[in-house]
């Protein structure tokens, strides 16, 4: 009898882009014996809540963060011996539209990996075994399936391809139904400004919500000014599997472009997604569950992919009201909205988003 397969998946950037992989993982999962998640030190927390990892490996990835280390000839030497002990039958490299799976890809061929699959706008020569090509208009979970199907793989029998994380999650000292309200993000051209954080926290408060606002180790100053006398600060108080419990029992969520919206959709959380369009909501929007996206999309700044607003005043979001946030609030709680994945692709930005610009 044959060994069950190994399968090396690779996303190495932020906790929402690993997330985003679920429906990927799970289509590997089901035609594989293992999978290994090589995950970059942002995601890798994200990677240990996919259904269907069974170990993940992490890599800080020279060529894909956002603050990338030096080329390390002795790192990416090291690299290479652990995937060739490892012997993975076959790797999945995804990555996202501005990236190239093709320096990964050489690294895992020089390791000995016999089969490669990727998305490769660039001519690979032997890089790659299976070169996908795909409209970048996709949502990207939807894109990251597109390549495991290309790879071979498809989910199992009576999966929607929805986002997912390992359950059950751990307990939450909340009673459900509250709103998290979620003011950081890992790029500050995609934040909603502290101030109008601030004032949702007390409109959502006036208008009888229970808002607990989150935040990572570093944001504390930010979730304690947010938060106010009318939040619960949590900020700095939750590993990822907690936040992902805190999400799972909220009503709605508050939050920009930035990994607890798609944690959040993870756990079929309504958003309300403060989206600067530096990159397109087509792509990156909460995926799979209702939201309403708030800012304008058709902003200056729209597609620059900028990390620092290049707009004076960042009006994009700016603009975007705590009244507005309040009305978006109420209209997920009150709106049913169908399936994403039994519309047509035209159709869906409108059945999924109630489109509100400031």
């Amino acid at each position: 009898m044959s060994a069950p397969r190994t399968v090396l998946v690779a996303r190495l950037d932020n906790a929402g882009d690993v997330l985003l992989q679920g429906p990927l993982v799970r289509a590997v999962a089901h035609g594989a014996g293992r999978v290994v998640l090589l995950a970059g030190p942002a995601g890798a927390a994200a990677a240990e809540l996919l259904p269907g990892v069974d170990e993940v490996w992490t890599w800080s990835c020279p060529w894909i963060l956002g603050d990338p280390p030096p080329v390390d000839a002795d790192d990416l030497a090291a690299l290479t011996d652990r995937v060739r002990a490892l012997a993975p039958d076959e790797a999945v490299v995804s990555t996202s539209f501005h990236q190239s799976p093709l320096p990964l890809a050489l690294v895992l061929r020089s390791a000995g990996v016999p089969r490669i699959s990727a998305i490769s706008v660039d001519y690979p020569g032997t890089l790659l075994d299976v070169r996908h090509r795909v409209d970048d208009d996709l949502p990207e979970s939807e894109r990251a399936l597109s390549l495991a199907r290309a790879a071979g793989f498809e989910l199992p029998p009576g999966d929607e391809g929805r986002l997912e994380v390992r359950r059950p999650l751990p307990p939450v000292a909340h009673r459900p139904g509250y709103v998290v309200l979620h003011p950081g993000a890992s790029v500050p051209a995609r934040a909603w400004p502290a101030q109008r954080c601030a004032e949702a926290v007390e409109a959502l408060a006036d208008a009888g919500h229970r808002v607990l606002v989150t935040g990572g180790p570093g944001e504390r100053a930010l979730t304690a000014a947010v938060a106010g006398n009318r939040g619960v600060d949590l900020g700095g108080a939750t590993s990822l599997a907690e936040m992902a419990a805190l999400l799972d029992g909220a009503a709605a969520v508050v939050v920009g472009n930035t990994g607890p919206a798609h944690l959040a959709a993870a756990v079929g959380t309504p958003v309300v997604s403060l989206f600067s369009p530096v990159v397109p909501a087509a792509r990156w929007a909460p995926y799979g569950v209702p939201s309403v996206l708030l800012g304008d999309q058709s902003a200056p700044c729209a597609g620059t992919r900028a990390r620092e607003c290049p707009v004076a005043g960042h009006p994009c979001l700016t603009e975007v009201t705590a009244s507005d946030v309040v009305a978006a609030v109420e209209k997920l709680l009150t709106v049913q909205q169908p399936a994403v994945d039994r519309i047509p692709a035209a159709a869906r930005e409108a059945a999924t988003s109630i489109q509100v610009r400031a």
